[in-house]
């Protein structure tokens, strides 16, 4: 049976510049043994994901070190950043006394309509709850970092920033995803559980979840007509370099400042998201075809994907 309490834990750590203007209140200076952090308003959750094992909201964990979990029973136990991700906002802790694993649902079951609870907690004042509908599930969406949500859930819930890394908990009680409000221009989404299990497992092997990396910086651009029918291509858009960083594999592969991609590894480019697609982890190391414009003549290149630098754009 669902318990509420099961599913929340508050990650509280100072900010790594500002100590005491983060989200996370700084810890105390009592013995690790017993550790009583100084509490602040605006900390995030998480959720048990595994055994010792806890997720929560990347952008919600202000630091790196120093990091305890305040666990159902009210105990504060340290835990250890396994790697975060910024591309699907997810970051793993692993804590020795976390062991109350939810139960978790069929993400698949979801629709527009379908009741949800964002769950979360305080230590202050413990659980924080908020009850929501599904405004919109896609096949798969791509975020603006380039990560690929399969399925996308959109959620109608006022998330407060305390239930932020929370879960999102089905009708039946089952958790079926990790609650952030980075993705949706309004209200928030739920990562859903599937893509947390995959990322889980990178990011335990790993630390981080590898990104291919071109070294490019583009922009949307309309194509003119008379361009659009030479190349008999029904996309009004396409993607113009605006930016090549210096020895990336976009500047060893002759790529310039001014060249409009419009294919990537045989696809059309009608968006950057296009681009980002091709750019998995398992892209990295392997050729990659693009196909562009410069000076009203067609092109065609060849690049080896290159991992993205920790902590690139």
């Amino acid at each position: 049976m669902y318990t509420p309490l099961h599913l929340r834990h508050l990650l509280h750590g100072g900010n790594k510049c500002q100590p005491n203007s983060s989200n996370f209140p700084t810890p105390s200076r009592k013995p690790p043994s017993a550790p009583q952090p100084t509490l602040s308003p605006g900390s995030a959750s998480g959720v048990i994901w595994r055994t010792g094992i806890i997720v929560t909201a990347e952008h919600a964990l202000r630091r790196d070190e120093e990091i305890h979990a305040t666990l159902p029973d009210g105990r504060v136990a340290p835990a250890t950043l396994a790697g975060r991700d910024p591309s699907t906002d997810l970051a793993v802790l692993k804590c020795a006394e976390a062991s109350a694993v939810p139960n978790f649902g069929d993400v698949a079951s979801l629709k527009s309509g379908s009741l949800t609870l964002v769950v979360g907690r305080t230590r202050a004042s413990g659980p924080v709850a908020a009850l929501g509908v599904v405004s919109l599930v896609a096949p798969e969406r791509r975020t603006w970092t380039g990560a690929a949500l399969a399925p996308y859930i959109r959620l109608d819930v006022g998330l407060q920033p305390t239930a932020i890394g929370g879960a999102v908990v089905d009708a039946q009680g089952r958790t079926v995803g990790i609650a952030t409000p980075r993705f949706a221009r309004f209200g928030a989404i739920a990562i859903p559980a599937p893509a947390v299990d995959r990322a889980v497992d990178t990011l335990l092997k790993k630390g981080h979840i590898p990104q291919g990396y071109l070294g490019v910086g583009l922009q949307p651009v309309r194509l003119p007509d008379a361009l659009r029918q030479s190349l008999q291509r029904s996309e009004k858009t396409a993607a113009i370099v605006l930016e090549v960083e210096p020895e990336s594999p976009a500047h060893k592969a002759g790529i310039v400042i001014g060249d409009i991609l419009v294919a990537v590894a045989g696809h059309s480019v009608a968006r950057l998201e296009d681009v980002h697609s091709q750019l998995h982890g398992e892209s990295i190391g392997k050729p990659l075809a693009l196909k562009f414009i410069r000076g009203g003549a067609v092109q065609e290149v060849s690049i080896v994907v290159a991992e993205r630098p920790r902590g690139g754009e």
